[in-house]
């Protein structure tokens, strides 16, 4: 360590710090960047509004005057939960500026949800303190360049700000709502499990706490107001869902005792809130309220230019609430680029990394001017890219268009069948059917995978049907559909929903999204045009689609009065948006596809400049041709090792016919022999030959051979049979050479072929890769760990694939760990120890030779009886079990056993050795190991 930097680093802090204690203007901190870029400087401070005081850091980095930003935290969090943002882009040459709003971390007041006259203000107050910067770019006198940027909560400040604030140059809001009566409200319906967690958050913590009051020093003229307080420090601990970061100071109980759990939250959004929770749906004042906080409100003042990200993932503020402001955003002349995301308010990849990226690229080009900077297409949707074959991941794609195509473009119709169905609301609305489950993140993403939540409970829902479709169909936008409502009362609450429908009646809702509608003067009969939620989604062909009308759903409130429901279809069908203006990108190619030619290549000119020529590959041997393997003296030394050895002087044949299990513990050597025999290594001595022809990298014969190395990878959103057809396709064979539909009869897929691999189990998943071995039906079937992750029914299954395999004259080699599973479907076996031969031969002959024999036999046999046989000449015990008499043999011969079993009238229906393979298994390696 270099002593004198440390002291003038002890010296610079010191120095700094001392001038934050004399200023009266916050606790000063130092951010080390982790790259070359300039150090982050961070000032923490409280300054004082009309009503409360915020808590707030400044982040800044380098020299000179800068675009500012503002960035806005989600609902029940703090500034703590946008530090490392707000770091990164100070260290990409912003002023940026956060806080905690009105009820959250230390910042005192009360939630308003975004009350112009509060929080609105609030961050328009934050600007005016940005343009007495002197850091930040101005563009007029008390007007700073500034963008704004939130998720949820803060993406409708980022919204609201430039509504009520030209000074505002660009925002970039994320999964966020346009117009809170509709997210809350959808339809004239309560979403009350949101709407109850939303108020949950913001009436926690009633038992009081810090006041807000622990900041001090002296006035800071530089303040909003002209006041503000040097705080200690700022919040300390990341906001969290429901918490708020630090205790928050509570409400005062009211004088009357009511409204005891309103919290933090302003007296009439408690009372608003009360009074739809108990009768179970909005009223108009509940709906003006929420709408006049909206940015919907400002609708024609928002001309900023605006990125806009929507999760997929999202049953509370979902896609058509991004919809509705690119519209009205796009009126207004501003530039608007819409990004559907992955993930949302229900879980799934909020790709953060990505979302942060382009969020700075927008202000990059709005903020800086920087023309140049490439802010993305103006539609991105992100869609499921398969499987990464090396951990199991699924891997995403982005799907992009030139322009934003709405909800409704290019629209298809798809014919539904089914009667008038009648069903019923039952009394208290419960039990409910359920779409999802509000906030557990990992449920709508496992609805992408064919596994969901969704259950309709009968007698409450009608459903109709499309027939299966002969092409796939990629939903992206609304679906519609007309249909006629009838009710024994007025008032109607209906729950749409459109599953993915497989051959085999599974059902898949995508997202977890339903949509809910209230149908007013039911009694008469109403014709609706329901809106089904915005989605992007695959109907693999095969599939169907099914409209289901449910009278309940866990999400909502229900009409508390029981009432029947009668509902048909009254048009064509169902509207399905297609938006064919939006392509998928292609997958980007991974390192080996252009490393391995550029390795050919290298190696080419090596061999040129050094004039060596490839060695040419021994002869055929025609008495082997009906051979399907045979290894000869077959040796590999470990890397750069001159005497240590992999696998040493192996040498064991295979015939027409045989399942050989090869055996051995860890480090044996298996996996090395086995990728010698696929051709992926070469030997240090020794041949490997397959059908009489000498195995090379690349040899021909290897046609011949079928292998499946565990974690083969396929794409989830393709069914099994579209992943086998592009596999054979990837080879360049033809097609007729495949024989899949032999292969797939052995392996026993069934329906399930037409099925996107996403729905499928994990045996079946290993199932398809078996199939996937055996197109074109090699003659040579190499099986590396079949069963792993199997449970037992499923190992069955496998056990009788291979069987099946070898049965038609062909020849299975299994690695295996399971040797229960070896022992019950292996002819033959191969036993390694350290590299080496351990023993070759017929599993019978191998678990033969053991020291028990087990004698069935008919009936009990008695005390006496047993006793007897215990007695004979070279017997040490003999004892009965469910199986049979188990005799332990002291060199009595069997033969001669047998004959004294008979002669003391012993009822024999059987007779053998006892020994299993794992106890074969384990004396001969532990014979090998002496």
């Amino acid at each position: 360590m270099d002593l004198r930097k440390t002291l003038r680093g002890r010296r610079l802090l010191a120095t700094v710090a001392a001038v934050a204690v004399l200023a009266g203007t916050g606790t000063w901190a130092t951010v080390v960047a982790a790259d070359d870029r300039p150090a982050v400087h961070r000032e923490d401070r409280v300054l004082d509004m009309p009503g409360t005081r915020l808590d707030t850091s400044y982040f800044t980095a380098g020299q000179g005057r800068r675009p500012a930003v503002l960035l806005a935290h989600g609902f029940g969090g703090s500034k703590e939960d946008v530090r490392e943002q707000a770091e990164e882009l100070a260290r990409d040459g912003y002023a940026v500026l956060t806080w905690s709003a009105r009820g959250f971390g230390r910042s005192t007041g009360k939630i308003g949800l975004n009350d112009p006259d509060h929080e609105v203000a609030d961050a328009r107050r934050l600007i005016d303190w940005l343009a007495k910067r002197p850091e930040v770019r101005l563009d007029a006198r008390g007007d700073p360049r500034v963008g704004v940027a939130g998720a949820s909560y803060g993406g409708a400040v980022s919204l609201l700000a430039a509504g009520y604030d030209r000074r505002v140059d660009a925002i970039a809001p994320e999964i966020t709502y346009w117009n809170l009566a509709d997210a809350l409200f959808p339809n004239g319906v309560f979403k009350k499990l949101w709407a109850g967690l939303f108020f949950t958050t913001g009436s926690a913590d009633l038992s009081g706490g810090q006041q807000g009051q622990d900041s001090q020093g002296s006035q800071d003229e530089s303040g909003p107001q002209g006041g503000g307080g040097g705080g200690q420090g700022g919040a300390q601990g990341g906001g969290q869902e429901g918490q708020g970061g630090q205790t928050a100071p509570s409400a005062p109980p009211a004088a009357d005792g009511r409204n005891q759990g309103c919290g933090r939250f302003e007296k009439q959004l408690c009372a608003m809130y009360e009074r739809v929770a108990v009768a179970g749906k909005p009223d108009d004042a509940a709906r003006r309220m929420l709408e006049a906080r909206s940015p919907s409100a400002v609708a024609d003042r928002i001309k900023a230019p605006t990125l806009i990200f929507q999760g997929q993932s999202d049953s509370l503020f979902p896609l058509g609430q991004a919809d509705a402001m690119a519209k009205a955003i796009k009126a207004n002349g501003a530039p608007v680029d819409v990004d559907w995301t992955d993930g949302g308010h229900d879980g799934g990849d909020r790709e953060t990394g990505r979302v942060q990226a382009r969020t700075r690229d927008w202000f990059d080009r709005y903020l800086r001017g920087d023309r140049g900077t490439d802010t993305g297409p103006a539609f991105r949707v992100t869609r499921s890219g398969g499987v990464d074959s090396t951990n199991g991941a699924v891997q995403l794609r982005g799907a992009t268009g030139d322009r934003y195509p709405g909800l409704e473009d290019g629209r298809r119709n798809v014919a539904l069948r089914g009667r008038e169905q009648s069903f019923a609301n039952p009394p208290g609305g419960g039990p409910p059917s359920v779409s999802t489950v509000p906030g557990i993140a990992a449920l709508s993403q496992a609805s992408s995978f064919g596994i969901g939540v969704s259950l309709d409970v009968p007698g409450q829902f009608a459903r109709f049907d499309s027939a299966p479709l002969k092409q796939s169909l990629r939903i992206t936008g609304t679906p519609e559909v007309n249909v006629r409502v009838r009710a024994d009362t007025d008032d109607a609450v209906l729950f749409a929903k459109v599953y993915d429908v497989g051959p085999d009646g599974q059902q898949t809702l995508p997202s977890q999204l339903v949509t809910p509608v209230r149908v007013t003067d039911a009694k008469q009969g109403k014709i609706v045009t329901l809106r089904l939620p915005a989605v992007d989604h695959e109907v693999i062909a095969g599939h169907s689609l099914r409209l289901v009308l449910a009278s309940t759903d866990l999400g909502y409130a229900s009409p508390a009065q029981p009432a029947t429901y009668r509902v048909a279809l009254a048009g064509d069908g169902l509207s399905v948006p297609t938006a064919p203006g939006v392509h998928t990108e292609p997958a980007s190619l991974p390192w080996w596809v252009w490393g391995l030619p550029l390795g050919g290549a290298v190696v080419a000119l090596g061999v040129l400049l050094t004039g060596r020529r490839p060695t040419s590959a021994p002869p055929p041997d025609p008495a082997l041709t009906d051979v399907p393997l045979q290894i000869t003296g077959l040796s590999k030394r470990y890397a750069k090792s001159a005497d240590r050895y992999a696998v040493r002087d192996l040498s064991f044949r295979v015939e027409k016919g045989q399942v050989l299990g090869l055996l051995g513990p860890n480090g044996a050597g298996k996996t090395t022999t086995l990728r010698m025999l696929m051709g992926l290594i070469s030997p240090d001595g020794g041949e490997i030959r397959v059908f009489g022809q000498a195995i090379r990298p690349g040899a021909p014969v290897l046609s011949r051979v079928g292998a499946f190395v565990e974690g083969a990878g396929f794409l989830p959103h393709l069914t099994g049979r579209a992943n086998l057809e592009l596999y054979w396709r990837a080879t360049g064979r033809p097609a007729e050479d495949s024989h899949l539909d032999e292969a797939l009869e052995i392996a026993g897929l069934g329906d399930a072929l037409e099925r996107a691999v996403r729905t499928y189990s994990q045996g079946m998943r290993q199932r398809l890769a078996i199939a996937q071995a055996m197109l074109g039906l090699p003659d040579l079937l190499i099986l590396d760990e079949p069963t792993n992750g199997l449970d037992p029914p499923q190992i069955r299954e496998m056990r009788e694939v291979m069987i099946r395999y070898a049965a038609a004259g062909r020849t299975v080699i299994v690695s295996s760990h399971l040797l229960a599973e070896v022992e019950q479907s292996c002819t033959h076996l191969v036993v390694m120890d350290r590299g080496r031969l351990v023993q070759a031969g017929p599993a019978g002959e191998i678990t033969g030779t053991g020291e028990s024999l087990l004698v069935g036999h008919e009936g009990e046999l008695s005390d006496a009886l047993v006793d007897k046989v215990s007695a004979l000449p070279g017997i040490t015990s003999a004892v009965r079990t469910d199986a049979g008499l188990l005799v332990l043999v002291d060199g009595a011969a069997p033969a001669r056993l047998l004959a004294e079993l008979v002669r003391l009238e012993v009822p024999v229906t059987s007779f053998g050795p006892n020994r299993r393979l794992e106890d074969a298994f384990l004396t001969l390696i532990e014979g090998g190991s002496a």
